[in-house]
C-alpha cells in the first residue's frame, strides 16, 4: 500500500526528498506547503504535486504522512500539529531543538495513536549496516573505545540562507550531530551519559554564497560552534566525539572505533554507502566496499555520481512498517534519545558537568539487504 505524503517546508533539502521519491514504490507524494507561498508554489510546479497552505495541508484527508522538513525552530510546532490533525509524522532532524519539546511530541504521539519517524536515515544505508552487521558478528570483538569527528569551516559559504544554522537549535552539535551519534547509537546501543567542553570560536559569520540573496551580511553566532564530547554508552564502550564548524581542514576519519580483537573505520554517516575497513590484532586492513548493495550503489550527484543518497529511504520504510503493522526504524524514540544526548553535550559543555541521559532507546533491528531491496521502486 502507497502512503500518501504531504510535505510541509519547501527549502533547499525539500528538493532532494522530492527528486528522490521515484526510488521508492511506498511512498507518493501528494502535496507541499511552505509559509512562503512562492516557495510552495516553485515545488510543487516543479514536480508535478498540489500547493496547499498548510492549515489545508494538514486537513487534507488524501494526506497519510506529514514530511517535516521546516527551519528546526518549527520541528516540534509542525509535528505537534499534524499529530493533532491526526496524521503519522516523517521530520528531518532534529527531532525538536529542545528536550521538552521532544518529549511533548513523542507523549502525543503516543496519546493520538501516531508514528513518528525522524532523519537521519542514512543509518538504514549499506555503509553503516555493514558496520553493524561486522560489530554483531564479533568481528572487532566487544567495542572497547573509539573516536567520531566531523570539522568543517561552517555553512555560510555555500548554504543561500544559512542565519539558522549559527542560532539556538543550530550549530554542529544539532545539525551534524544527529548523523554521528545515531550512527552511533546503531552500531553499539544508547548513551547513558555524557561529558564536554565547548567555543564559539567566532562570534559573527560572513555569508559568502555566491547565489545568496542574503550574501555580505553578517550572522550573530548564538550557540556552540565547537564541542568536545565524551559519550559513555550502556554498554561500557566509550566514544570521543569531536564536531565543529571552526577548523579549515583536517585529517580525521569520520569514525574509527577498537574493539578487544580488532578495529573499524566506519565510513561517513553524512552518507549511505561506503567502505568498511577491518583489522584484526596486528593484521592489515581489509577493505569491504558495500557499492554493489541496494543503498550503497553511488548515485550523487546524477551527472558524476561520488557518493550514495537516498534521503526518503526512512520514510519509505516507515510507510512499509505501518502497512505490515511493525514497528519502523528511522524511529521518534531513536530520534528523542538522541536530541536527549546533544541537549546534554550542550548542558555539560556550558556547565562543566557530567549529564547523565534519562531518555533511552532500543537499537533498531538491521536491515537486512532482501528488505531493502524490497523498499526500491522497481527500474
Amino acid at each position: 500500500m502507497t502512503s500518501r505524503i504531504g510535505l510541509v517546508g519547501c527549502g533547499n533539502i525539500s528538493t532532494t526528498y522530492l527528486g528522490l521519491a521515484g526510488l521508492f514504490h511506498d511512498i507518493r507524494f501528494t502535496a507541499c506547503a511552505d509559509a512562503r507561498p512562492e516557495a510552495a508554489k516553485a515545488q510543487a510546479e516543479r514536480f508535478g504535486i498540489e500547493q496547499r497552505t498548510v492549515e489545508e495541508l494538514l486537513g487534507s484527508k488524501d494526506i497519510d504522512i506529514v514530511l517535516n522538513l521546516t527551519v528546526p525552530e518549527a520541528h516540534a510546532e509542525v509535528s505537534l500539529a499534524a499529530i493533532a490533525a491526526g496524521k503519522h509524522v516523517y521530520t528531518e532532524k532534529p527531532l525538536a531543538t529542545r528536550l521538552s519539546d521532544g518529549i511533548r511530541l513523542m507523549q502525543a504521539a503516543k496519546a493520538g495513536d501516531r508514528r513518528v519517524g525522524a532523519a537521519p536515515d542514512t543509518v538504514l544505508g549499506a555503509g553503516i549496516q555493514e558496520a553493524r552487521r561486522q560489530i554483531d558478528a564479533g568481528t572487532i570483538g566487544k567495542p572497547l573505545l573509539g573516536v567520531a569527528a566531523f570539522m568543517s569551516h561552517g555553512m555560510e559559504h555555500w548554504h543561500p540562507n544559512p542565519d539558522f544554522f549559527f542560532k539556538p537549535g543550530g550549530g554542529p552539535v544539532f545539525d551534524i550531530g544527529p548523523y554521528y551519534i545515531t550512527a552511533l547509537v546503531v552500531l553499539l546501543g544508547p548513551i547513558a551519559a555524557v561529558s564536554a567542553s565547548g567555543q564559539i570560536g567566532f562570534a559573527e559569520r560572513t555569508i559568502t554564497t555566491e547565489a545568496s540573496a542574503y550574501r555580505g551580511q553578517t550572522i550573530k553566532v548564538e550557540t556552540l560552534t565547537s564541542a568536545q564530547a565524551l559519550l559513555e554508552f550502556h554498554s561500557g564502550a566509550q566514544l570521543t566525539f569531536l564536531t565543529s564548524w571552526d577548523v579549515w581542514s583536517h585529517g580525521m576519519l569520520p569514525i574509527e572505533l577498537h574493539g578487544t580483537v580488532g578495529s573499524m573505520r566506519v565510513p561517513d554517516p553524512n552518507w549511505f554507502g561506503g567502505e568498511v575497513g577491518i583489522v584484526q590484532g596486528r593484521g592489515e586492513w581489509t577493505p569491504t566496499s558495500t557499492a554493489d548493495r541496494s543503498f550503497g550503489r553511488l548515485n550523487w550527484p546524477r551527472n558524476q555520481a561520488k557518493f550514495a543518497n537516498y534521503r526518503g529511504l526512512g520514510l519509505a520504510e516507515m510507510a512499509r512498517a505501518i502497512a505490515d503493522g511493525r514497528p519502523h526504524r528511522a524511529n521518534g524514540e531513536i530520534a528523542l534519545h538522541v536530541l536527549a544526548v546533544m541537549a546534554g553535550i550542550l548542558e555539560a559543555a556550558t556547565e562543566n558537568r557530567r549529564v547523565v541521559i534519562e531518555q533511552g532507546c532500543e537499537r533498531p533491528s538491521p536491515l537486512e539487504e532482501s528488505e531493502a531491496r524490497a523498499l526500491m521502486a522497481a527500474s
